[in-house]
């Protein structure tokens, strides 16, 4: 048999590589996950409770997460389209488009808040015909989703375009040659091989879109009870010095979140290995 010995400057190299990683993962992740949990404590499980007694953050809690949901789907489907013109066709103006993808990632939270805001108002580019027909669009949920979907949308392109690039066209062409049509050659052969970046990429979008402030301050008009958000409402607990508020919202922010992405996670190794 053939064993592969390991040099004494690979496992340096490792040590050092190692606790790099290690310190950094704990200063900038696990610690301050830890302090909030930690100035949880105080609260207890009633203590939190009753901070989401309140109507008012009741109402902000299914709003965050409800739009997070819908932002994401579209996204889901949006994105993947996306992702699927830029791999599979060639038209002036793709590389244009493929670097405006990146745009919510390089743009400041605010610069595109107060944009949205601008051509989504009433007398906006935008809001203004659907103003004529009596939809308005900022400062109600549909500002706040569209805002949503501006900030997640890269992630779901990002994550199936590589997955596409490499994917090897001769199981395309078999499956032709076996008789299969274009819509069961998607089905069954090139979806499945979709479905962990499909997932990873919603599953940041979400996580994205529950947690966005700076884009979604200006459009949502911060309405109590309509149109406030729960990260808004953590900043006002803050600026009010109610820590124990701010520490029970945001708490309960990171344990729906964690248990969604570990619920994505779980079914995306599930699929991975199910597709190997």
């Amino acid at each position: 048999m053939f064993y592969l010995k390991t040099k004494p400057y690979q496992k340096t190299h490792l040590g050092l590589t190692l606790g790099t990683t290690v310190f950094y993962s704990s200063v900038v992740v696990v610690l301050p996950l830890f302090a909030l949990i930690g100035s949880s404590f105080g609260l207890g499980f009633s203590g939190i409770l009753e901070i989401f007694s309140e109507e008012r953050i009741q109402t902000a809690l299914v709003l965050s997460f409800g739009l997070g949901i819908v932002s994401a789907l579209f996204n889901l489907f949006i994105g993947f389209l996306f992702a699927w013109v830029l791999v599979r066709y060639d038209f002036p103006g793709k590389k244009l488009i493929d670097t405006l993808v990146d745009l919510p990632f390089t743009l400041p939270t605010a610069v595109a808040g107060i944009a949205l805001t601008t051509i989504y108002s009433k007398n906006g580019i935008l809001g203004a015909p659907f103003s004529t027909i009596g939809i308005d669009i900022a400062y109600t949920p549909i500002g706040i989703t569209i805002a949503l979907i501006f900030v997640g949308f890269p992630f779901v392109v990002r994550c199936v375009q590589p997955v596409l690039e490499e994917f090897p066209k001769e199981w395309e062409e078999s499956a032709k040659c076996l008789g299969a049509s274009p819509f069961q050659t998607f089905r069954k052969v090139i979806l499945p091989e979709l479905y962990p970046a499909i997932l990873t990429g919603t599953g940041m979008a979400f996580a994205r879109s529950i947690g966005e402030y700076g884009s979604v301050v200006f459009i949502s008009g911060n309405i109590p009870g309509k149109t406030e958000i729960l990260p808004l409402l953590i900043v006002s607990k803050l600026e009010q010095y109610d820590y124990a508020g701010a520490t029970g919202i945001a708490i309960v922010m990171l344990s729906v979140s964690f248990g969604i992405m570990f619920f994505l996670n779980m079914i995306q190794t599930k699929m991975s290995k199910k597709f190997v």
